[in-house]
C-alpha cells in the first residue's frame, strides 16, 4: 500500500504503521494477511511515484504482494495557494528564524488564500491520474495481473484549508475514468467517512479520521480485495 497520512493518522496523532486500528491493518487482518505500508504526511500521487521508484521498501514488497493499493490522490485535491514545489521548500529555508517566520506566515494566510483561490490545488487531476498510472504500470510490469485498487478522495472540514474542497469533484471524475480504462477497482472513501468527518467525529484537525472510520474503510477494502486476491 502506498498512501498518505489518512492511512496512519488516528483521532489524535499519527500511529505506527503496524497499529491494529489503522485501515491498512484492519484490511490485512480481515484478509488473513499483512499490510506493507509506505506512506507519508501530505503525500500526493507524485510522492507515491517517487516512493515506487526510489524506496527499497516498495521494491522488497512487490515480489510477494497480493495486490497494490493506491491510497493517494486525496491530498492532491486540497487548496494550495502556493505551488507545491515552493511550499515544500519552506522546511529547508535558512537561517532558522526565516524558516519559522515563513511557515508561520503561510499557515496564517493559507485559510484566507484558499477561499480566495479555491481552484488552485496541490496537484491538478490530470497530473494525479498520470502519476497513479505510472505507479500502476511500473508495479504490474513486474507483476502482470496484480490486482490494483485506488482510493477516491476523502472529504474534510479543516479550518487550515478554509473549509474549501473545490478540487475534489474533478479529481474523483478523473480517477474514476482512469480506473475504468485500466481495470483498476476504486474504493469510494467519501461515501464511507463523510458523516464521520463532516459531523466532527474524527480528528480535531477536520481531516484525519477516528478509529470508527478507519475500521469502516479497512473492512470495505477487504471486501473489495477478497475476491481478487483469492483468485488463482
Amino acid at each position: 500500500m502506498v498512501a498518505d497520512s489518512l492511512a496512519f493518522h488516528g483521532p489524535s496523532a499519527p500511529s505506527p504503521r503496524d497499529h491494529p486500528g489503522i485501515w491498512p491493518q484492519v484490511a490485512a487482518r480481515a484478509l488473513g494477511g499483512r499490510a506493507e505500508l509506505v506512506a507519508g504526511i501530505g503525500w500526493t500521487a507524485r510522492h507515491a511515484w517517487h516512493a515506487v521508484t526510489h524506496d527499497p521498501r516498495v521494491w522488497a514488497a512487490v515480489p510477494r504482494a497480493s495486490a497494490l493499493v493506491l491510497g493517494v490522490g486525496g491530498m492532491d485535491t486540497l487548496p494550495s495557494p502556493l505551488p507545491t514545489a515552493v511550499r515544500e521548500l519552506i522546511p529547508v529555508l535558512r537561517p532558522e528564524p526565516l524558516r519559522h517566520h515563513a511557515r508561520a506566515a503561510y499557515l496564517r494566510l493559507q485559510p484566507g488564500l484558499a477561499r480566495r483561490l479555491p481552484g488552485r490545488v496541490a496537484l491538478p487531476p490530470q497530473l494525479t491520474v498520470g502519476y497513479l498510472e505510472r505507479c500502476r504500470a511500473a508495479v504490474t510490469a513486474l507483476r502482470p495481473g496484480l490486482p490494483v485498487v485506488a482510493l477516491l478522495p476523502s472529504v474534510h472540514r479543516a479550518a487550515a484549508y478554509g473549509g474549501v474542497h473545490a478540487g475534489r469533484a474533478a479529481a474523483e471524475r478523473a480517477t474514476r475514468e482512469w480506473a475504468a480504462a485500466q481495470g483498476v477497482r476504486v474504493l469510494d472513501v467519501a461515501a464511507l467517512v463523510a458523516a464521520h468527518v463532516l459531523g466532527g467525529h474524527g480528528n480535531p484537525d477536520g481531516m484525519h479520521w477516528g478509529w470508527e472510520a478507519h475500521h469502516r474503510v479497512g473492512e470495505t477494502l477487504a471486501e473489495v480485495l477478497g475476491p481478487l486476491v483469492r483468485e488463482p
